[in-house]
């Protein structure tokens, strides 16, 4: 039992590579940058310890010398993307300017890589140290702001949720069939043809009194929420 009490539960609680056995060949931040490659290259799926030792030229026993399981090069992987996100500006200023920014970036990494939504889906909330850092910087740029420690976990929480659906919207645009199915404005045509049979009266109501819809721009739609939904959730309404 005290075995397993004083166990580490992360990749991170322990020393990279153990004190004895041959100098080391390669280091985490390496295997890990790999990872990345593969997943951005062939998805998620094709991650696997096989590939990837052959990714670099050796052999998988090798590789849990550095990590320990499938599941602690995933974790490596979330964090290393978390990691990619730039940190060092300056807090103090407009707080919803601050995190609508990180938002963005958060979106943007999640754009570069699409695997990472699926992969935190799957691995639950494991925070590396640079999942800590955002989390503390995000908590830094919210202090000046109303609310209490509670909802401003809640309002960082609602941020990355929305880089996630937002980053999953980009990628389904791109159309891989039906050469409509990306397009905003045949979405919005074939809506108002539906509303006009007459059979969805608060559809056509809410659809006539919205006029024309702005065109399509998901970075502007993407700051709009969280313009509005962000100080809302910390008490402050509409920004």
């Amino acid at each position: 039992m005290a075995d397993r009490e004083t166990r580490p539960t992360t990749v991170w609680s322990r020393p990279e590579r153990g004190a004895r056995g041959p100098a080391p060949e390669r280091s985490r931040t390496q295997i890990t940058a790999a990872a990345l490659a593969l997943a951005d290259a062939e998805g998620l799926a094709a991650v696997s310890m096989r590939a990837l030792a052959q990714r670099l030229g050796t052999g998988p026993a090798s590789l849990y010398r550095y990590v320990g399981s499938r599941d602690e090069l995933l974790d490596l992987m979330a964090d290393a993307v978390a990691g990619e996100l730039d940190l060092s500006g300056a807090t103090g200023g407009d707080w919803l300017d601050d995190l609508v920014g990180l938002a963005l970036q958060s979106r943007d990494a999640h754009v570069r890589h699409p695997w990472l939504a699926d992969l935190n889906d799957r691995r639950g909330e494991v925070l590396g140290p640079h999942a800590i850092d955002y989390l503390d910087h995000a908590l830094g740029i919210l202090a000046p702001a109303p609310g209490t420690a509670g909802e401003k976990l809640e309002a960082i929480g609602l941020l990355g949720g929305l880089a996630v659906l937002f980053a999953r919207r980009e990628a389904a645009a791109t159309p891989t069939g039906d050469p409509s199915a990306g397009d905003p404005a045949a979405r919005a045509a074939h809506l108002a043809a539906v509303a006009a049979e007459g059979r969805h009266p608060h559809l056509l109501a809410a659809l006539t009194a919205a006029g024309a819809p702005p065109p399509a721009d998901r970075d502007a739609l993407f700051v709009r929420l969280l313009r509005r939904l962000l100080p809302a959730m910390l008490g402050q309404g509409e920004s």
